[in-house]
């Protein structure tokens, strides 16, 4: 059976409505783990190490899955303690599933010693007299949930079109409220659990989903602005729902991101600026933006570097 990307039964390790907790668990107690292949282009066949034989027996590693690039995944019921092992580029790497979350599940991007996925996206800047872009570097180990999230989106041209709607100087800016009435409304009904906290660091041109609760993060994401403040920075990350997952890439001080407009300040309740709730609505985008906040700038598009060109589908599970 073949899943397009990451819908599907994967989806159900990215969403949930309840928490992404440890769970007191032994290394008798099954463990549920997505193994995700986020490559443009490169097939991964994973494999179980056996402990019962040494590295050199013929029967030492056992194929569990053949997983295909672009968000193709590979579910495995296994136990803490256990070891895979797959190659990319010519060397092998292993990876022991730490614990899971409070449903035994955890959440793995193979990625070996690849740095990161480059997206671009282009935008408006200077109240859309111009045409600039942000070199998004999205990382798969700092919080693999929020990164496969991420590039699905990016894949489905869910960002394409989308307001840079809240843009405040010296603090962050957010957006990722589809244009599309339809697509928006049914993406934000898919919440995914929150990634298991990586202690990184917020700094200017960190990227990190944002949220309302426990295990609420939907679409929408926030960058931090140049000339953020160190008390701002400390408290960012306090929420659990706030997990850097990306990183703009180059100096963000000269990056498209210090020429979005930001004149309207910030949503309500902390200022004047556009409202999200009223963005999600269905004349959020042919009423309510182009009427209020006609000087906003926008995403025009969002694309995964390595992977134009490419024919074909992400291909889940076979």
């Amino acid at each position: 059976m073949v899943f397009s990307t990451l819908k599907g039964a994967a989806l159900a390790f990215l969403t949930a409505f309840v928490g992404n907790l440890l769970a007191p668990v032994s290394a008798a107690d099954p463990l549920r783990v997505m193994f995700v292949n986020q490559f443009p282009d490169t097939i991964i066949d994973l494999f179980w190490e056996n402990p019962a034989y040494p590295d050199d027996h013929p029967d030492r590693r056992v194929l569990e899955a053949r997983i295909h690039p672009r968000g193709g995944w590979h579910d495995s019921e296994t136990f803490l303690g256990h070891e895979f092992s797959y190659v990319i580029d010519g060397r092998r790497h292993y990876v022991s599933p730490p614990p899971g979350n409070v449903h035994n599940e955890q959440f793995i991007i193979l990625a070996g010693d690849h740095p990161g996925y480059r997206v671009r996206c282009e935008i408006t800047i200077n109240s859309q007299q111009y045409m600039d872009y942000l070199d998004i570097v999205v990382k798969p180990y700092w919080a693999p949930r929020a990164a496969s999230r991420f590039l699905e989106l990016v894949r489905e041209k869910y960002y394409d079109g989308t307001a840079l709607n809240r843009v405040v100087p010296k603090f962050l800016t957010q957006f990722g409220i589809g244009k599309d009435y339809f697509t928006r409304t049914k993406e934000r009904q898919l919440t995914i659990w929150d990634d298991f906290p990586k202690d990184i660091r917020f700094e200017p041109g960190i990227i990190s989903f944002a949220g309302s609760g426990h295990d609420s993060r939907t679409t929408e994401i926030f960058i931090v602005n140049p000339g953020c403040g160190q008390e701002q920075l400390d408290r960012f990350g306090e929420n659990s729902w706030e997990t850097p997952f990306a990183v703009i890439d180059g100096d963000v001080n000269k990056s498209g991101l210090a020429k979005i407009y930001s004149g309207y300040g910030d949503m309500p309740p902390f200022g004047k600026g556009p409202d999200s709730s009223k963005i999600y609505d269905v004349d959020g985008y042919t009423t309510y933006l182009p009427k209020k906040f006609p000087k906003l700038d926008y995403v025009d598009r969002c694309y995964i570097v390595d992977e134009v060109g490419i024919d074909g589908m992400s291909q889940g599970e076979m």
